[in-house]
């Protein structure tokens, strides 16, 4: 590949280090940085890994990142570090494997919150349930699982055995994008190497204590198989908050969204007034207590976050606009 006349090139974002990039194009990994416009004052966009760019090949350093093209879809959620401003992970996935082993990692209420943010993000969310050896009963999980969502399917496997990893073939198609995202030690990088056939991710042992790994995986990165698919591991993440996130959170609770503009009053607040579709579920029983409580929770954490996110949004608009007039 010879760079002429500035030609530009299509590849893909496989992992990033601080401000250093690594762009994979036909089956090579090439180092690279953006653009200096990236940089400019009233610009917050930067690349992720799975981001498709088009770029200006240096064989002898780094090569130039001009743009980002078009995005299919693109998963985030509130910086940890930096209160409602949002972090973005990774753009065109296809499928989001949603990895939790059947221990004490195992949480309903954690995996609703995953499986919203993937809806959001324009993925297919599929629950795995590792370590399926460990569970009598894994049947029950799998139902469980499958019915916080209608989207939603889920297994229970076994990567260390080879228990159930041939049912997760269905996905495993020629130019299709999985993430997989989980808690440490969940069993995301035996997974892949299960998937890989060989190893080409380092795993780690898990604390009996309370069955938490460490990390393996430090940040995120994109594997190509030689099967055509291509794989971002992602590192442990024990909470995900919402924000932003209200169109997934909806599309995860559909039923209860659809009962809400059943009800009599349009702002009814599912409290005592009459007429109301919620409470009539919930009385008959089409609708449990809890999963109505983890619906009004999520989306009232989201609507706190997206406030903050949209306040502290504003503030750095302003102070880039005030910078940069002071030019």
């Amino acid at each position: 590949m010879n760079n002429t006349n500035g030609e530009l090139f299509k590849g893909r974002i496989s992992a990033i280090h601080k401000n250093n990039y690594t762009i994979r194009y036909e089956g090579k990994d090439i180092p690279a940085r953006l653009k200096g416009s990236f940089y400019d004052l009233m610009t917050d966009w930067f690349p992720v890994v799975g981001d498709y760019v088009s770029f200006e090949y240096n064989p002898i350093g780094d090569s130039l990142i001009v743009s980002v093209l078009e995005c299919s879809g693109l998963l985030q959620r509130p910086d940890q570090a930096k209160t409602g401003v949002m972090q973005y992970m990774v753009a065109n996935v296809d499928y989001t494997f949603i990895v939790t082993s059947l221990n004490e990692d195992y949480s309903y209420n954690r995996i609703a919150r995953y499986v919203s943010v993937v809806l959001q993000g324009h993925s297919i969310p599929v629950v795995v349930l590792t370590k399926a050896d460990l569970c009598s009963n894994y049947g029950r999980y799998i139902r469980e699982v499958e019915s916080i969502s209608d989207k939603v399917r889920a297994h229970a496997i076994s990567a260390l055995y080879g228990i159930g990893v041939d049912e997760l073939q269905e996905y495993m198609r020629p130019g299709i994008t999985i993430c997989l995202m989980g808690s440490s030690g969940s069993g995301k990088s035996t997974l892949l190497n299960a998937f890989a056939g060989e190893e080409i991710m380092r795993t780690s042992s898990v604390r009996e204590s309370d069955s938490t790994g460490r990390h393996t995986t430090t940040y995120r990165q994109l594997i190509e198989l030689n099967n055509g698919v291509s794989i971002i591991d992602t590192p442990g993440m024990r909470e995900i908050g919402m924000a932003n996130t209200q169109l997934g959170i909806d599309n995860t609770f559909s039923d209860i969204a659809k009962l809400e503009k059943q009800c009599k009053f349009s702002d009814c607040q599912h409290d005592t007034e009459p007429g109301c579709a919620v409470k009539a579920a919930i009385e008959s029983g089409d609708l449990s207590v809890d999963r109505y409580i983890l619906y009004k929770s999520l989306s009232s954490e989201n609507t706190r976050n997206y406030a903050k996110k949209k306040e502290i949004s504003k503030w750095a608009k302003a102070a880039k606009k005030i910078k940069r007039d002071s030019f």
